[in-house]
Parts: structure tokens; sequence; C-alpha cells
């Protein structure tokens, strides 16, 4: 296959080229570099089956030859950049996916949308099924990204219905692992990188908030399992295990074997307090579930994150 990955020098998109390209397809990863970093693909370099584009794909899209696959993984996703970014994550959202679906419609590729379980914001509904419509504030400092993706969903579709582009939708939970920015922000790098300094780390509210967590292994095998399914209906990919942030923060002090202190600080607004996905559409329709023991995925983290130090 011959397979576009926009976001493709990204944390997730990455690991996406290095499964593809293992598989021996030829891949073209497209990036701005604004969240995605060069050297996540350095070491495909000199592998004629890759190529770079640097390129925002909010701005029309081009590639030359024929594609099987349009994968898109672009905009930022954490917290501190999406509201760094605001309307450069709402033009990727909107913009970027329309532009994404029109190359797949023109070289009649398949299309994958990397969304994510914050399209059912601080849900009412535990644990969060595909069928539920959300709980998303619609003008909150978090409604760039949780609306950016909700509208990438909704053109999708719109592109499946009108154009019969063959479409997957993944809605991707709390994902860890290597090459994920230690300044991302988000609270794997953020407690893991803090441990390893010896700096306290930052609790919001009580930290009886919840989150699942997944090994990027884990959602990759997810996303290529779906890709060769017929399925076009959204698949949450993630790990039902539960934790709340608390709990969390104390398995990485003891892991790293930090003598770190646990800070409690205000709940940010709109800050989900549970997230948990429901899985079951994955293991019927793809039979997947998550592998990584939580506490394996996060040694492995470590290991990577203290190399980086």
């Amino acid at each position: 296959m011959r397979v576009l990955i926009t976001g493709g020098a990204g944390f997730i998109g990455s690991h996406m080229a290095d499964r593809l390209i293992a598989e021996d397809h030829q891949v073209i990863a497209m990036d701005n570099l604004v969240t995605g970093d060069l050297a996540n693909i350095a070491h495909h370099r000199s592998n004629p089956n890759f190529e770079f584009i640097h390129h925002d794909i909010s701005n029309h899209i081009h590639v030359a030859g024929h594609l099987d696959w349009v994968l898109n993984f672009a905009s930022p996703a954490s917290p501190i950049d999406y509201m760094e970014f605001p309307i450069q994550t709402l033009k990727v959202g909107a913009l970027g996916t329309h532009n994404a679906l029109g190359l797949a419609k023109a070289k009649g590729a398949k299309f994958v949308l990397t969304s994510t379980s914050e399209v059912y914001g601080d849900p009412l509904v535990h644990p969060q099924h595909e069928d539920y419509w959300g709980n998303v504030n619609p003008n909150g400092p978090r409604s760039c990204y949780d609306e950016a993706k909700r509208f990438a969903e909704a053109i999708t579709y719109a592109y499946h219905r009108a154009h019969g582009v063959d479409v997957r939708v993944v809605r991707i939970f709390n994902t860890y692992g290597p090459r994920n920015r230690v300044n991302d922000g988000r609270v794997v790098p953020t407690f893991i990188n803090q441990a390893l300094r010896g700096e306290p780390l930052p609790v919001f509210g009580e930290g009886q908030q919840t989150r699942s967590f997944q090994y990027v292994d884990d959602l990759i095998e997810g996303i290529r399992r779906l890709m060769d399914s017929s399925f076009t209906k959204p698949v949450n990919i993630g790990n039902p295990t539960e934790m709340t942030i608390l709990e969390f923060a104390k398995l990485i002090l003891r892991l790293t074997g930090s003598q770190s202190e646990i800070v409690y600080k205000p709940l940010p607004q709109d800050d989900p307090k549970t997230r948990r996905p429901d899985i079951t559409r994955a293991k019927e329709v793809l039979g997947w579930e998550p592998r990584v023991p939580v506490e394996e995925g996060l040694k492995k983290t470590i290991d990577w994150y203290r190399t980086l130090l």
C-alpha cells in the first residue's frame, strides 16, 4: 500500500509510520512540525519506502501519484498546545480534515480519522460508549479541540454519505509511550518527567477525577485492525482499566523511585471528571483489547524519558 499520514512526525503518527513500514508499505509523512518532531521519524530518512513532506494541511494538499489510504492524524492534542494554538487547532480539525478528505476522494483512497475521547466532553454516561453524544461546553477553553474533533467526525461522515468515501473513525483515549514530548502537558509525561527530576507532581482538585491509560503499541494495533476491517462507525480504542489521578501519581512515584511531593492545584474549567472507554465494539468488531499492562508500559516509557534527561 501507499499511505499518507498527516501528523506523521507526531507522537502517534510516527508510531503508525513504524508499523506500516515494518509491513513493507510505502509511507508519506506530512507534518507542519508545530507539535511534531523530525527526530521521531529520523530513523526512516534513508528508507526508500519513506518520504516526508513539510506542509500544513489547513492549506490545499497535493501528493503526486496514487494513494491507498489517507490517515488523518494531524492536530495539536494536549491542553497546553491547543490552548496556545486555539485557532490553528480549529482550522486543522475543520479545513485540514476537509482537505484530507478531498484528497482521499480524488485518489479513490480509504480514509482514517483519529478522533478523540474528548468528543464525549465531561461525560454524563460512564463508561463512554460510541452511541453517547457527549456533554461538551462549546464556549469553554477546551472547546477548540473538542469541537474541532466533533466537526471532523461530522464532515468525515458527510463525505462518506455524499461522496462514498470509505472511512474509519477511531476515538482515542489517553495514550502514552515513547516520543510523547517532555513538555507535552498531559498527565503521563508531566508526572514522569517531574518525578525523574525530583520536582512536585501537580494534582488538580483532590485528584479523584479518573482516566484510563493505554500504551501506544496497543493503540496502533487497534487502528491497524480497524483499517483491515470494513467497519465505518466510530470505534473506541482505549484501556478500560480506570484509576484516579491521585492513584496514578502515586504509581509513578513508586515506579520511578522518586521522592517528589504531590501538590494540589485548582481544578481547570471543564476538566472531565471521569474517562473510561466502553470497548465492547472494538472487541466484537476487531477482536481487539489492550494487551500491555499499565505498569509494563510505564516502565518502558520511564526508561525512554530517562535517556532524554
